[in-house]
């Protein structure tokens, strides 16, 4: 419709009528537009062709517009100063961060030097790894014969004819790594990472990495049969042409002492393989019925048959002393004695069942003691409080050493003539040897106390004379022997009261007939002298020390 003529009013369009169009059209609208772009981009309105005389006025208009919008343009790219103060608060100035973000590199690179020197610290120092298998025998220090024709290419000189174990097992390891060109990585010892369960582990896979039995020895003596091993006569490096009359060990070192009727008094090194001499004294005219060391180890006292005289062998100054007479003692020959085990005093066995308490310092007679008939053996107890004294009729004396009294007397149990006596080195059993051969074996303490003790067993084996007793150190075997027979030799298992079944068990002749035993202080070693100038050595293997 036309419009009415009233200005400033629009009329009401219909629903789904089109808007109108601007004055121009859509040409007008599409260059208008156009120009605004260009203004906005360029900073200036280009001229489009037929604007005329408007473009002037129009640009009057949009330039307070163009100033206003670059202003707040302006003001959009400068950084509120609340914001930077934020900032600031949390991430700290700029200055400060870097310095912080310089510090954290500074200080990871010395934690990754710190971790790599450890590393290499840790790689230098590793430890050992332990041997899978462990044999003992490989500790010993046992020379090996280099002359086998399997170690003939290891030898480097005529000289070495015998070889430790170590020095071979080096021989060995250097033409190994000689043939390998080194050591193989294989053999190395590296470092492996173990946990708690592969220690607890090992822990119990030890039992299986040495050699032996799987289950332990017990600590106590078995009793039936007695381990042993036979070795090289203990004087094979000189063996005497007389009969031999005394064997004893030293206490505080491997070395053993043998004596004999050569008049010749040895020591000689323990090693079980050969024995080698250490020295040996030669006594004119001395035939040696006894010899002993004495308490400290440090003397030889050494008795003839039929002679007063006695010597005495210092071993640390190498000098020899003939003793000539005893100041005090009225006997024509000194023969049988035993040493106290406390204190340097010895007691002699004299005629007429006298016996003589004398010390060494002085040689002078202390106190004199007698029994009736005469004095068969006699021994000191294991802390020298007392003596007890074995007589030919049969009876045991005991002497209180420190009033000289006799505190108790007894009959041997069905013995006719005593020949030999002992006493334990703990105080728990006295053996008591009769002519006919029987062994009784007593309660130390009951014949201190009681005036007719029973003995706990009487050990019937020997057929003869028994000559020689004597307790090994753990007081578990008591060795008796008789000097009239061969093989006349039996040990007797204590804690059972049991004679062992395999000693002697050899066909042939071996111990002959035996005058003396003893055995090492650590019970390792056994050995005797017999009439044959030898002194067999037996290794009992129960024991591990010497």
């Amino acid at each position: 419709r036309p419009s009415s003529g009233r200005s400033g009013r629009s009329r009401r369009r219909r629903p789904g009528a089109t808007p109108p169009r601007p004055p121009g059209g859509g040409r007008a609208l599409f260059l208008r537009l156009r120009g605004t772009r260009g203004d906005f981009r360029n900073g200036r309105r280009d001229k489009a062709p037929g604007d005329g005389g408007q473009t002037g006025g129009h640009e009057e208009e949009e330039e307070p517009k163009r100033q206003k919008n670059v202003s707040l343009v302006s003001v959009l790219g400068q950084e509120d100063s609340s914001v930077k103060m934020l900032e600031d608060l949390v991430f700290g100035a700029e200055d400060e961060l870097l310095g912080r973000l310089e510090e954290q590199q500074q200080s990871a690179m010395l934690d990754r030097e710190d971790l790599d020197q450890s590393e290499d610290e840790a790689h230098q120092q590793q430890p050992i790894r332990k041997a899978v298998w462990v044999d003992e025998d490989d500790e010993l220090e046992e020379e090996v014969n280099m002359r086998h024709r399997y170690r003939r290419d290891l030898v480097r000189g005529e000289a070495e004819s015998t070889m430790t174990k170590r020095k071979l097992q080096q021989r060995m390891r250097e033409q190994f790594e000689k043939a390998m060109g080194g050591a193989p990585a294989w053999a190395e010892g590296g470092v492996k990472k173990t946990t708690e369960e592969d220690e607890g582990e090992d822990e119990d896979d030890d039992l299986l990495r040495r050699t032996g039995n799987l289950v332990a020895s017990p600590d106590c003596l078995p009793g039936g049969v007695l381990k042993m091993k036979r070795c090289a006569h203990a004087n094979a490096a000189r063996p005497s042409d007389e009969r031999l009359t005394s064997v004893q060990f030293h206490r505080s070192a491997q070395v053993v002492m043998t004596a004999g009727l050569d008049r010749c008094v040895s020591l000689f090194q323990v090693d079980g393989k050969t024995n080698p001499k250490i020295q040996s004294i030669h006594l004119e005219a001395f035939p040696v019925h006894q010899a002993r060391f004495s308490r400290d180890g440090e003397v030889v006292i050494a008795t003839s048959p039929k002679n007063k005289m006695f010597y005495l062998y210092d071993m640390m100054e190498g000098r020899v002393t003939p003793v000539h007479a005893v100041r005090g003692l009225k006997e024509e020959r000194v023969r049988d004695f035993c040493v106290c085990p406390e204190g340097g005093a010895l007691l002699l066995q004299g005629t007429n069942g006298y016996l003589h308490l004398l010390t060494l310092k002085t040689q002078e007679v202390v106190s004199s003691m007698k029994v009736n008939g005469d004095v068969s053996a006699a021994t000191f107890s294991h802390d020298g409080a007392h003596i007890f004294a074995h007589s030919d009729e049969g009876d045991v004396y005991v002497w209180d050493v420190r009033s000289r009294r006799c505190v108790n007397s007894f009959t041997d149990d069905g013995c006719v003539s005593g020949t030999s006596i002992a006493a334990s080195l703990n105080g728990r059993h006295l053996a008591c040897g009769s002519r006919a051969g029987v062994v009784n074996i007593y309660s130390q303490q009951e014949c201190v106390t009681s005036a007719n003790p029973k003995p706990l067993r009487s050990v019937m084996n020997l057929l003869t004379s028994v000559t020689s007793l004597t307790f090994n150190p753990s007081s578990e075997i008591l060795a008796a022997a008789s000097r009239a027979e061969d093989e006349a030799v039996r040990l007797v298992h204590l804690p059972s009261l049991s004679v062992f079944s395999n000693f002697p068990a050899t066909t042939r002749k071996v111990l002959y007939r035996s005058a003396c035993l003893d055995f090492s202080p650590h019970s390792g070693f056994f050995s005797l002298a017999n009439n044959k100038g030898h002194a067999p050595l037996y290794r009992l293997l129960h024991f591990k020390d010497f």
